[in-house]
């Protein structure tokens, strides 16, 4: 095909998307709601993603130990823990590292503290502890009930009678908070999928109707072509330039939306107002990182669904 030929096509399928304004506005507002849709549904399981990754690094089980457990069961509990499945590190901190610990919290008040350094201080009120890092935070919850149970054992008391124990008088653990995360990615991961696949058929139908328009504006015309010897090619490029036009041009409205008001949500949460949400906020994707992928992303599927609108349309109702 010469390049007069194609200029002349390109031009006559902006013609056509011009002379059905309103079906291809209606086009575009669709694609474009379906895009600003699906990229916030991503985006939203992206950065949830992220934090609930953030959680896995850092997300510690603490088990408080009991004063009264011999440091024999301590190194045994220590085994026994590291050993489990889920487990990546079990630490072990004694009263005096608690203390110390304390004392770094405090800052320049640490002094409140001194009486109560140095190992096996009687007067130190802090418990030791096992503190358990685990691989895979959706399974927090059966790791804490797994090492609970490790903890019981029987004891003899002065009369010497059974006791039933356990090594962990306390446990501190986030497992409402990380079950909600993995749950919230979860269904996040799910609507984002569902309404890629809706919207798109929506758009795709949406689309193929503007063109099945203009393709009846055109039959006689259409009928000519073909008489003097037009090839299908010929016939179809119009419609095609018309079908990825408007995914285009739907693309880059949807970005524009899309990274105006994720700019907007970044800036609202680094303020100082929004301090007390810092621990999420250092995990979401930030805005340079966002705005090439969006663009590009976004005017590809436009395109591509475009040309798929055109396509089924063309196929079904175009006989050339």
């Amino acid at each position: 095909m010469k390049w007069s030929s194609f200029r002349y096509l390109v031009k006559q399928g902006w013609h056509n998307m011009i002379f059905n304004r309103l079906m291809s506005l209606a086009s575009v507002g669709v694609l474009t709601a379906c895009l600003v849709i699906t990229g916030t549904a991503v985006l939203l399981s992206e950065n949830v993603g992220r934090y609930v990754d953030y959680l896995e690094t850092l997300n510690e089980i603490v088990f408080f130990i009991d004063d009264n457990v011999s440091d024999e069961k301590i190194e045994e509990m220590k085994s026994k823990i590291s050993g489990q499945e889920n487990v990546s590190e079990c630490l072990f901190i004694p009263k005096s590292a608690a203390v110390e610990e304390m004392r770094d919290q405090l800052g320049e008040y640490s002094d409140i503290m001194d009486e109560y350094a140095g190992e096996g201080n009687e007067n130190n009120p802090l418990p030791a502890s096992f503190r358990v890092s685990v691989k895979d935070v959706a399974r927090l919850s059966e790791t804490v009930n797994t090492v609970s149970e490790l903890g019981a054992y029987t004891a003899e008391d002065e009369e010497g009678n059974a006791v039933e124990q356990n090594v962990f008088y306390k446990v501190s653990s986030p497992s409402e908070l990380s079950d909600t995360l993995v749950s919230l990615r979860r269904i996040v991961s799910y609507i984002g999928s569902g309404l890629v696949l809706i919207l798109g058929v929506v758009s795709i139908v949406v689309i193929g109707n503007t063109i099945r328009l203009t393709v009846f504006a055109r039959r006689k015309d259409i009928n000519i072509m073909k008489f003097v010897g037009a090839t299908n090619a010929f016939i179809r490029l119009p419609f095609f330039v018309e079908g990825m036009t408007v995914g285009a041009i739907s693309g880059l409205l949807a970005s524009g939306i899309v990274i105006g008001i994720y700019y907007g949500i970044e800036q609202a949460l680094l303020s100082p107002e929004a301090m007390w949400l810092s621990e999420f906020t250092r995990c979401i994707v930030p805005f340079e990182m966002v705005i090439k992928p969006i663009m590009s992303g976004f005017i590809l599927f436009g395109i591509v669904i475009g040309g798929i609108g055109c396509a089924m349309s063309i196929r079904k109702h175009l006989k050339v």
